[in-house]
């Protein structure tokens, strides 16, 4: 007798869909682009093979795990929706900056530090879907039916799949680390850059005292090795004016001088705390030691003045032109692929798009606060419907619980900690928030209580949104004063979440008519003997 097969029919057809030969050939194509291809020769046509590879492998990923999750859904309608899907996102995420940063950062808390740009351009990958839908079409025909088969695709072609899909190239972030001084020529290194395998690549070198930059040129070799052997120099002093010198500030993005050999020294250029601050909040996956002043070289000019290159790591250089005048000039004019107009990054300037981490935490914290004052309406309405005081003790645990998480999601700088601790905090908090109202709607309660308990959810997301939306606009700066405000804003809609459990009553309870009997009413119980004294 045969035994009845355990696989749904659904995962049958989605497996063989991604066991499909154009499916693994785009798989195959996908890991060794993303892994070797686009360090080897990056460009245009690296970059569009990895979108087209990821387009036809997908479809049919979504597809499996949508059968998987949901044995009943016909093959037909997972592998539409996956489509779908996959066309959807791949859209939003090219054509718009904020949907990139978000799979950014989803992308790395998933694979590690990873970069998905906003490019138009690759949306002439889309036809590929065409390609993942006629192998679709083929791989219906033939669905897996050998249990063993299937076990394969699940266990081997599955998981490749998904790493594919998910370790995508990592994202190399330059640090300007080096700056040198050769035979009147200024030299601007990144030696922990990874954009090649040249030993020119990384550095720009200016014939006029920074004015313009180029790469190096085949005979310049001797003046990058002259710069690499010159080492990371903190203070330096000029060679025409001995008593002239400069020395990067530890621990911050500042340059001091000196004018008598080093006794006494001044701030001469500096990016103040705060300007550091934001800097730190829009630069991707960063370390706040990362974002520090680590070398700097005095070049004398012709005409008896001096400029001064200063390399402050992930915020790119700093330029002081011989007129006196300094300048952030990012990486001294090469294109670096994520500086905007290969240029530094505007101080004191902030906003949601350059934030994704950001935009991550206040979403989150928003939707814990919603969470937080359903917990409290639906808790105070069980509590008047008579169903006992042990659910918001319960609530109480579990906020706590999720709470934490979403601390320490505030308190990381880097953007994937953030990302995962907000998916741990968030699910139980939302999962305690939807029961605490579907337990009173159960009851069916007056619309005047759905009325309430809408209007202080509402309140309690929208008053709080306000300093936290301010604060990815860079008013406040720091969230340690966003934060109490948003909190304080919330009290309104606790108020209001507290006061609707005065419109829920607890259900009546009616006592059933007594039975009647055939005959009539039931006869008056007897009454006993009297007890008379005998004799």
């Amino acid at each position: 007798m045969n035994r009845p097969a355990t696989t749904p029919d659904g995962a049958r057809a989605t497996l063989a869909w991604l066991g499909h030969p154009v499916s693994v050939l785009a798989l195959v194509v996908l890991l060794l682009n993303d892994h070797l291809f686009k360090a080897l020769h990056p460009g245009v046509l690296t970059g569009k093979a990895s979108d087209v590879a990821g387009l036809l492998v997908a479809p049919p990923l979504v597809a499996v795990f949508a059968t998987l999750l949901a044995p009943r859904l016909r093959p037909g309608v997972a592998a539409t929706t996956a489509l779908f899907l996959v066309a959807a996102g791949f859209v939003l995420v090219k054509s718009s900056g904020w949907a990139a940063a978000a799979a950014s950062a989803g992308w790395s808390a998933v694979g590690g530090p990873s970069l998905v740009r906003a490019d138009r351009t690759d949306l002439v990958a889309l036809p590929a879907l065409g390609l993942a839908w006629w192998a679709w079409r083929r791989a219906r025909r033939e669905p897996i039916r050998r249990r063993s088969a299937r076990l394969v695709r699940l266990l081997v072609v599955l998981p490749v799949a998904v790493l594919g899909v998910a370790a995508t190239s990592a994202a190399h972030y330059p640090e300007a680390g080096q700056a040198a001084a050769v035979d009147g020529r200024l030299l601007a290194g990144r030696p922990d850059d990874h954009t090649g395998y040249q030993p020119s690549d990384g550095w720009s070198i200016s014939d006029d005292a920074g004015a313009t930059w180029h790469a190096p040129a085949a005979g310049d070799e001797i003046w990058l090795n002259s710069a690499r052997n010159a080492g990371y120099a903190r203070r330096t002093c000029s060679v025409a004016t001995p008593t002239l010198c400069y020395r990067v500030m530890s621990g911050r993005l500042g340059v001091e001088r000196s004018d008598d050999g080093g006794r006494t020294w001044h701030v001469a250029w500096e990016v103040t705390e705060k300007q550091r601050y934001l800097l730190s909040r829009r630069y991707p996956n960063l370390d706040r030691r990362e974002l520090t002043s680590r070398s700097l070289v005095v070049l004398d000019t012709a005409d008896g003045r001096h400029a001064v290159l200063v390399a402050n790591g992930r915020d790119g250089f700093a330029l002081r032109r011989p007129d006196g005048t300094w300048e952030r000039i990012g990486f001294a004019g090469d294109d670096v692929g994520y500086v905007p107009d290969e240029a530094a990054l505007p101080l004191e300037h902030a906003s949601p798009m350059g934030r994704a981490s950001d935009v991550v935490r206040v979403l989150a914290l928003l939707l814990a606060l919603g969470s937080l004052i359903l917990v409290v309406a639906g808790g105070r309405a069980t509590v008047a419907a008579g169903v006992g005081f042990w659910s918001p003790v319960c609530a109480g645990l579990v906020l706590a619980a999720a709470g934490l998480p979403l601390a320490v999601a505030w308190l990381t700088i880097d953007g994937n900690g953030a990302f995962l601790m907000t998916a741990f905090g968030l699910l139980p908090l939302t999962l305690v928030a939807l029961l605490f109202v579907l337990v009173p709607l159960a009851g069916r309660p007056s619309r005047r209580w759905l009325v309430e308990m809408l209007s202080a959810t509402a309140l309690g997301v929208v008053l709080p949104g306000l300093p936290l939306v301010g604060w990815l606009y860079g008013r406040p700066v720091y969230p340690w004063v966003a934060i109490p405000l948003a909190l304080a804003a919330t009290v309104p809609g606790l108020v209001l979440a507290w006061r609707s459990g005065r419109l829920v009553r607890p259900p009546v309870r009616r006592e059933p008519p007594y039975p009647p009997f055939r005959g009539g009413y039931p006869p008056d119980p007897p009454w006993p003997a009297p007890n008379y004294p005998t004799g």
